[in-house]
């Protein structure tokens, strides 16, 4: 994340964007509630491929494998890389531009009911390819797993000794400092709301795919839920089908960041990534043909 503002009040993780046309400048006042923008897609997709690619880069038997969870994570910074728009993000108002590519989730460090969750939250640059992400992914998952902490869960803890009514006239104050963007780093470092993208993996704990709300807090404008791998039938011209192994992504976005042409090529590409996993070898930035 870049340490410079935008202006002298400005924000270290946006910058204004002063070109924006008439109705993206104006939405936000008009409805400058995120949580009251959601808008909601579904996609069902077809892993025969993924799978295929899977079995490849596990072919080796790697320490950490390769998951389907780590190809989504992927594709996503790859689509956000490619379709800047999906980086934008709204506060206070005001249009902005990302300064970064990230990506966070929740770990969950043991499958039980009284197991603590960690935090990942990973950068990627567009010369970044799946696998140097796989490797952050284990250097971080694996940190997580073995007790590690991380600086927006350290804050958290910090919070919760206050007493009650001092707790609530800090958030207070925070939520002031949040709105504006002036949050210090040593607080938000790992805060899944202010990535590009948060997915949350319930394939994992046996659930199915839903959506999640956003946030008015932080500037996440784009969530991903990951359902459980189902074999699900895939229609040919003539009616007949073949049933194949797929998964289902629930998608929430924040409306106010472009229109319906520029979120349905976004969706297309994403399910491009997915039956054409191959294209993750190259770096994020590297342009896909899929028209």
């Amino acid at each position: 994340m870049s340490n410079k503002r935008d202006g002298f009040f400005g924000r270290r993780d946006g910058h204004l964007i002063r070109n924006a046309d008439s109705m993206h400048v104006i939405m936000p006042l008009m409805y400058p509630n995120r949580c009251d923008n959601e808008a909601y897609v579904s996609e069902i997709i077809d892993l025969t491929r993924v799978d295929e690619y899977l079995k490849q880069r596990n072919a080796g038997d790697p320490k950490f494998k390769y998951t389907l969870f780590h190809v989504i994570v992927a594709a996503m910074l790859k689509v956000i890389i490619l379709r800047p728009k999906l980086n934008r993000f709204i506060c206070n108002k005001n249009l902005y531009m990302r300064e970064h590519y990230s990506a966070s989730f929740t770990i969950k460090r043991e499958f039980s009911d009284d197991a603590g969750e960690g935090l990942a939250f990973l950068y990627a640059d567009p010369d970044d390819t799946f696998e140097t992400l796989h490797r952050e992914l284990y250097k971080q998952i694996s940190n997580s797993k073995e007790g590690g902490s991380d600086t927006s869960s350290d804050a958290l803890d910090m919070f919760n000794k206050m007493p009650r009514l001092i707790l609530k006239t800090v958030m207070a104050f925070m939520r002031f400092l949040d709105r504006h963007g002036w949050i210090p780093e040593s607080i938000i470092g790992t805060d899944p709301y202010y990535a590009s993208v948060i997915l949350s993996n319930l394939g994992s704990i046996k659930l199915k795919s839903g959506y999640h709300h956003l946030n008015n807090w932080g500037t996440t404008s784009l969530f991903v839920i990951v359902g459980e791998m189902k074999k699900s039938p895939f229609y040919n011209d003539d009616g007949s089908y073949t049933m194949r192994n797929s998964v289902e992504l629930g998608l929430t976005i924040d409306e106010r960041l472009a229109d319906g042409y520029y979120y349905s090529k976004s969706i297309r590409l994403l399910k491009y990534i997915l039956t054409h996993p191959e294209c993750l070898d190259e770096p994020l930035g590297t342009p896909v043909d899929y028209k």
